[in-house]
């Protein structure tokens, strides 16, 4: 898929390239940003026939791109706009996906073309990792950069997200990107999510509509 628009950039700056931008986390940071009087944004994402749009209604941003338009850009290294920062927030979030060459692809490629551009461009990179990466938690919950590559997660999106916090630690990148490992999120703009939603979500309409929570 390819982009064919064009931007005006004078005057705004360098761009925050939010991926997961129409997302639930992604689009609250985009609320977040234009709370802070941020809108030269770029929200990537892969908006389909579902209900995300909605998500984008009340925030300001400079444009949309699909993610893998956006990629074609990355990799031929066509960028056509000043970045600044690159928060990378899109991923299969499912916990239940089980075409492992997908999750492969999706979550840890593309993350790291997403972050050697970013490196080689110097634009700052800050990543969603997962608390799925902790496995069963008998590891414990550590962030020690050993204990990390110790951990052994349970599911297969657990793993694409480890398999690129230790492609972080095996090239040293630390002390030039940031990872966030998200535990149980909830709030707005979660709708969308289906069965991944979180307990919260589920249960304050499990709560509205049968007056019961129902776990199991």
């Amino acid at each position: 898929m390819s982009y064919h628009g064009k931007l005006t950039i004078d005057g705004i700056g360098n761009m925050i390239v939010v991926t997961g931008g129409a997302g639930f986390i992604g689009s609250a940071f985009v609320a977040k940003l234009n709370g802070e009087g941020h809108d030269a944004i770029i929200i990537v994402d892969e908006l389909g026939s579902s209900e995300k749009w909605k998500n984008l209604v009340r925030r300001r941003y400079a444009d949309y791109i699909h993610k893998g338009a956006f990629l074609e850009m990355i990799i031929g290294n066509r960028v056509p706009f000043p970045v600044g920062a690159i928060v990378h927030m899109g991923a299969c979030s499912s916990t239940t996906e089980q075409d492992a060459d997908y999750l492969i692809e999706n979550n840890f490629h593309y993350s790291c073309f997403l972050a050697d551009w970013a490196l080689a461009h110097g634009v700052r990179f800050v990543y969603a990792s997962s608390a799925a990466t902790y496995g069963d938690g008998g590891r414990g919950f550590s962030d020690d950069d050993q204990q990390t590559r110790e951990l052994q997660p349970i599911n297969m999106y657990g793993y694409s997200k480890q398999l690129f916090d230790l492609r972080v630690l095996r090239e040293g990148l630390q002390d030039r990107v940031a990872g966030i490992k998200f535990f149980n999120v909830f709030g707005p703009n979660e709708y969308h999510k289906g069965d991944m939603a979180s307990v919260v979500f589920k249960a304050f309409h499990q709560i509205r509509e049968t007056g019961k929570v129902r776990l199991f």
